[in-house]
């Protein structure tokens, strides 16, 4: 080791320092840490994230003001007493207005549906609805670009090949099976009612009526009133919509933003398109419907949204950022569905079934929030009711064979007469006689009489089987035009909100889907520990299975987020019955129920996630992949049960009260006895719980396809909502203040 070197020996070597002993930057040294004992509090106090630290600086200012108050109002009286505070003064309809609260007349609530858009004011008793449509210039209509509603074969030459032979099996069965139980219900049935129906229809010639002795003529919109016709901007919403003539010059297309509850990327070709449309909508509705005709005005406005509780975060998050750059809304908060339905009925806790027009959503909410593994979103309504009960007439020879539903009066036609002949009620099946008129733009009149039989309760009893709807293109063109929304720290996790119940549907229509939710461990390993033994219902009977073969139910065991490891569904139906032959289903760890006797068998055991590699392993992507190519469609009363039980979780109470308290709403479900039947359906399926299980309407009497928006309106008006979004903090963070706003979790 060489000593000390003088600088004298530098100095002859050239290897002196030159420099003046100042440092080379002036960058403060950081010193390395302890990586044995070190502590950082960063993004662990509520002080450090922005929006909790909004909230609790305006919750100060408030009682900062209310304290000036206070001694303001202590300064002006003579003798130094305090008056007492003004109590809330009730509105109308009963309503209190919260002292120094929110005004709710400066409160706009939306709810956007596939077919109908809800948007009023938070004072409103009722808000205005309009079809979900626009319709603009351009070269083709919707009926001569898409083909004929109800689906059916042209060229073919028997009635069976026109609308194909597994569909006319499935309605011959239905109609035998509808005999069968009415006969067993002691009603009576007519041998040949099928055969007097078609005669008849067959038969049956139009009476035209000419316009000026039309009473009920109808006033189609003149497309010369367009506020800017040169604009390709300018359109027509609404009901406005609905009726610009299909031979109009020029020729106008309906543009339908949302379907089956999801965007409509089916119809359009790009993103931009999209969403330009849906603002557009909103904005015409805000302008024609609320009379908010200046933007400037909008600034002034706070506004509720309602979303699905199955919802896609990419929808979400374009719906705030349309909110706070287009509207400029003051503020802005989101609410579930399911959650704004017990408010506007009243309810603390329910299993709420919302039948839509085009899809029908079932969510248990308990205390006001909704439950997570309980969420169902099937892609079936009350437009599938429509189509398929004039699918049934056609096939039993419906005089007016030319309808369609892609045309807009047929459209309309369409609906009036589900609305006045489809039925739940048996009593009420027999042949009857009605008329109904067709009445197109430029066209005389024509009068059409016709018989029903058992179409009017087949079509509705579709819920029940969903195979009878036309299932074809409601997943056509999905993620085609929005990608799924994925994790913002590991960009290859999707994580668009999943739920037990929902992959327990998804697995009911494919079995597969089960077995890749626990790609990442082996279904049989047994482990150390032994569990407590797993019930099972099996919800259909010894020789009724569900849809293709498989039995209608399922049971999931834990949130089924969309990645690997995730614990496959518990399926209802045991034995050879079962997904899994012979062999018992793999089982969640917190599945468990209230045993039916001579139902339960022992479940296998599960390793704990992770504990085994597999090399062969599938990507969270392709999963979701693979679960976004199967559409959601289960029975209602099976996804009602698949609810409930994932939402249990093996309570006995809970499970007992969510069947005392299901609550049917939607516009769906106005056909007459219709909560009759499905409390009975579901009866049937749990005979040990017959005198727990109650099936109602909302409550107050209200009409079913308002009380989400209702109950929203009554989420506007609490005094204290932290869940409201401010531009501040959209400017600031952006979708991620979401995270920390809504009400659940993000």
């Amino acid at each position: 080791m060489v000593g000390k070197v003088s600088e004298r020996v530098l100095l002859r070597e050239g290897l002196e320092r030159t420099d003046n002993g100042m440092k080379l930057t002036t960058w403060p040294d950081v010193a390395p840490i302890n990586q044995k004992n070190y502590y950082t509090d960063y993004m662990k106090r509520d002080d450090q994230i922005l929006a909790l630290r909004l909230q609790s600086d305006a919750t100060r200012d408030r009682l900062v003001q209310s304290a000036r108050d206070h001694d303001r109002n202590l300064s002006k009286t003579a003798n130094g007493e305090v008056p007492l505070p003004v109590p809330d003064l009730g509105d109308e309809d009963g309503t209190a207005t919260p002292s120094g609260g929110v005004d709710p007349s400066r409160i706009i609530v939306i709810h956007p549906g596939s077919q109908n858009l809800r948007i009023g004011f938070a004072s409103d008793a009722l808000p205005r609805t309009i079809p979900t449509t626009l319709a603009a210039k351009f070269p083709q209509t919707e009926s001569e670009m898409y083909e004929a509603l109800p689906r059916r074969q042209p060229a073919a030459k028997t009635t069976d090949q026109q609308y194909g032979e597994e569909w006319t099996k499935k309605y011959s069965k239905m109609c035998n099976e509808l005999k069968t139980e009415m006969r067993a219900n002691k009603r009576k049935v007519l041998p040949n009612s099928k055969e007097l129906v078609q005669t008849f229809n067959r038969r049956t010639e139009p009476e035209i009526i000419e316009k000026h002795n039309d009473p009920l003529e109808i006033n189609w919109t003149d497309v010369k009133t367009l506020e800017d016709p040169e604009s390709p901007a300018s359109c027509f919403i609404g009901h406005d919509a609905l009726r610009v003539p299909d031979d109009s010059n020029p020729k106008f297309k309906l543009w339908w933003p949302l379907r089956h509850g999801w965007w409509n990327e089916d119809d359009y070709s790009s993103q931009e398109h999209l969403y330009d449309d849906f603002e557009t909508l909103l904005d015409r509705a805000l302008r024609q419907e609320l009379g908010l005709t200046t933007n400037s005005e909008w600034q002034q406005y706070s506004c509720v949204f309602v979303i699905p509780d199955l919802y896609d975060k990419r929808y979400v998050e374009q719906i705030l950022r349309s909110c706070m750059t287009w509207f400029e809304f003051s503020k802005v908060c989101f609410v579930q569905e399911s959650m704004a339905a017990t408010f506007g009925a009243g309810y603390t806790g329910a299993c709420v079934v919302d039948v839509g027009a085009q899809k029908t959503s079932v969510t248990c909410v308990e205390d006001g929030l909704c439950i997570e593994d309980s969420r169902i979103n099937m892609k079936y309504g009350g437009f599938d009711i429509t189509e398929t009960f004039i699918k049934m007439m056609l096939y039993d020879n419906f005089p007016y064979q030319d309808i369609n539903l892609q045309r807009r009066y047929d459209f309309l036609l369409a609906e009036e007469l589900k609305l006045k002949h489809c039925t739940m009620a048996q009593a009420d099946i027999s042949v009857q006689v009605s008329s109904f008129h067709v009445r197109a733009p430029n066209q005389s009149t024509k009068k059409y009489i016709f018989k029903t039989y058992d179409e009017v309760i087949l079509s509705a009893m579709g819920v029940f089987d969903p195979s009878i709807f036309d299932n074809s293109t409601k997943l056509r063109g999905r993620r085609k035009l929005v990608e799924r929304s994925y994790n913002a720290y590991d960009v290859d996790i999707p994580d668009d909100p999943s739920s037990a119940a929902q992959l327990a549907i998804l697995a009911l229509v494919k079995p597969s889907i089960s077995s890749s939710a626990t790609s990442g461990a082996p279904q049989s390993q047994e482990v150390s520990t032994p569990s407590k033994e797993r019930c099972s219902f099996n919800f259909l009977g010894k020789g009724e299975s569900g849809m293709n073969g498989t039995p209608a139910g399922s049971h999931a065991g834990s949130p089924a987020p969309e990645g690997n490891g995730t614990p496959a569904p518990y399926i209802f139906g045991a034995g050879k019955d079962g997904l899994n032959g012979d062999s018992p289903a793999p089982s969640g760890s917190r599945a468990a129920g209230t045993p039916v006797p001579g139902q339960a068998f022992q479940a296998s055991q599960m390793a704990p996630a992770g504990a085994f590699a597999d090399p062969n392993a599938r990507s969270a992507t392709s999963i979701a992949a693979e679960r976004d190519a199967v559409l959601p469609m289960a029975p209602l009363d099976i996804a009602i049960l698949t609810s409930i039980q994932n939402a249990a979780k093996g309570d006995d109470k809970k499970l007992r009260d969510l069947l005392g308290s299901i609550m049917v709403i939607g516009g769906g479900s106005k056909i007459p006895q219709f909560t009759v039947v499905l409390e009975e359906k579901i009866k049937a399926r749990r005979p040990d719980l017959f005198e727990r299980i109650l099936v109602s309407r909302s409550a107050r009497d209200m009409d079913e396809q308002v009380v989400t928006w209702k109950g929203a309106s009554v989420f506007a008006k609490l005094s204290t909502n932290d869940s409201w979004i401010t531009p501040f903090e959209f400017e600031r963070l952006g979708a991620r203040t979401l995270h920390h706003k809504v009400l659940w979790a993000w």
